[in-house]
């Protein structure tokens, strides 16, 4: 691939679908900023806030198998660029909204719009740049999405200084609808010709190697978004005792330690795989990593917060990990479901992770609007033990014989008992490439 060649596919595809990403983390991460602003304005609380909040997640999860299919067939180009205008319509309409109802509705709808911002941008580098590059094309994708994590910290305060939240999010609306446009503009069709292999849902959910990964990574990454997206901020008010100033700067410090990791969760990947090693070794370091960060909050253990919490952002990405595990299982044709099947699992239990965190705080009163340490470490320390329970399961021998008799109950037939991956070219021989519209050349 020629230098100038690279560069007009960064361009024209990875640049773009990654905005569109950024986008998507924005939408996610806002709300532990502009609580305190929500919460006097429309009268909401804990457990509401919770679950406005972790809404995003429920329709996020529900959406990853439509999605993925939608993907594998009409191309991200197409899948994105319609999605996101509905994200842009949510964003205003949250904006206007005044009572509890409306800005749930809202708030679902921008979780539905932007349920295509990750696996879609995958989905692009799968089928236009060469297969030893991906996953640290992946890193790449994830680390620029995530500095909508970044924006969502000091960036949005200071806008929050002369704008209200309301102003605010009229400003996204208008953002997502340009960034819909700008992909469906800029972004060259590419159709690929349906393999003559029988590829279904069913091969990635009867697999027993995705039912070995999935829960793993599902409660480390969705735990972390859970984390970071809303109840790292009550944590560090009510435990941590924080200004509103400090807390502002902590969360900016952990949205950039977010970005850095994915990068390095890519690069990583990358190295190690080049080496024979598979990425199945990051992910459980990975995960015993998270959950020793999160057993020094709970039992506050003598470091600097900043330190636990950098990794609990840090886990956030290993995304990067997880989905390169995945793409060595499947052939690229199921790339698209593959991806959005363990995308459901991450974004499932980041709605479970989020709102139970707000009921189980919910029993505990407030002490001049703060609730008591012993609240967060039951709603931690249940997190915690369900993320031990996985590892275990992860690493035990015997999980291949439980793993096929959950696919027999399932009635998925397993892609194939002998393990053995699928062939996978670069559809060299079998892409057929169209403009995006009638004057693009490419």
């Amino acid at each position: 691939m020629q230098i100038s060649g690279t560069w007009r596919l960064i361009a024209r595809i990875f640049l773009p679908f990654a905005l569109g990403y950024y986008l998507s983390y924005l939408f996610r991460t806002i709300n532990a900023l502009i609580a305190n602003h929500l919460s006097p304005d429309t009268g909401l609380g804990t457990g509401d806030l919770g679950l406005l909040t972790s809404v995003y997640f429920l329709v996020f999860a529900t959406a990853q198998i439509p999605v993925g299919m939608l993907l594998d067939h009409f191309g991200p180009r197409r899948v994105q660029s319609a999605l996101l205008l509905l994200a842009a319509v949510g964003a205003g309409l949250f904006a206007v909204s005044t009572g509890f109802l409306s800005l749930l509705i809202a708030r679902a709808m921008i979780g539905l719009g932007v349920a295509a911002a990750l696996t879609a941008g995958l989905k692009s580098i799968i089928l236009w740049f060469p297969r030893e590059r991906v996953a640290l094309l992946n890193g790449y994708m994830i680390m620029l999405g995530s500095l909508g994590a970044v924006t969502a910290t000091v960036p949005v305060e200071y806008l929050l200084a002369w704008m209200g939240w309301r102003q605010l999010f009229e400003v996204l609306a208008v953002a997502t609808g340009a960034t819909a446009i700008l992909i469906y503009v800029v972004v060259p069709e590419r159709v690929i010709v349906p393999s003559t292999a029988r590829v279904t849902l069913s091969s990635v959910l009867g697999d027993r190697r995705f039912w070995r990964v999935a829960p793993l990574s599902a409660t480390c990454v969705g735990s972390s978004w859970s984390l970071q997206g809303l109840w790292a901020s009550p944590w560090l008010t009510d435990v941590e005792g924080l200004d509103r100033a400090s807390l502002v700067r902590l969360l900016f410090i952990m949205s950039i330690v977010l970005s850095c990791g994915a990068w390095l969760f890519g690069l990583t990947v990358h190295c190690i795989k080049r080496r024979g090693i598979g990425a199945e070794t990051i992910l459980a370091l990975v995960a015993v990593l998270f959950i020793a960060a999160e057993l020094a909050l709970i039992l506050r253990a003598p470091l600097p917060s900043i330190l636990p919490w950098s990794i609990v952002a840090i886990v956030g990405t290993a995304t990067v990990v997880s989905f390169a595990v995945i793409a060595d299982y499947f052939p690229s044709e199921l790339a698209g479901r593959s991806n959005g099947a363990l995308n459901v699992l991450h974004f499932g239990w980041a709605f479970l992770a989020q709102y139970a965190t707000g009921l189980i705080l919910e029993q505990w009163s407030a002490n001049d609007g703060h609730r008591p340490l012993q609240a967060y470490q039951v709603a931690f320390g249940l997190n915690v033990a369900l993320q031990i329970a996985t590892l275990v399961w992860f690493a035990l021998p015997w999980r291949r014989s439980i793993a096929s008799w959950m696919s027999s109950i399932l009635m998925f037939k397993p892609a194939d008992v002998s393990y053995a991956v699928e062939s996978v070219g670069l559809y060299d021989d079998s892409v057929i490439l169209l403009p995006a519209d009638d004057d693009a050349e490419w």
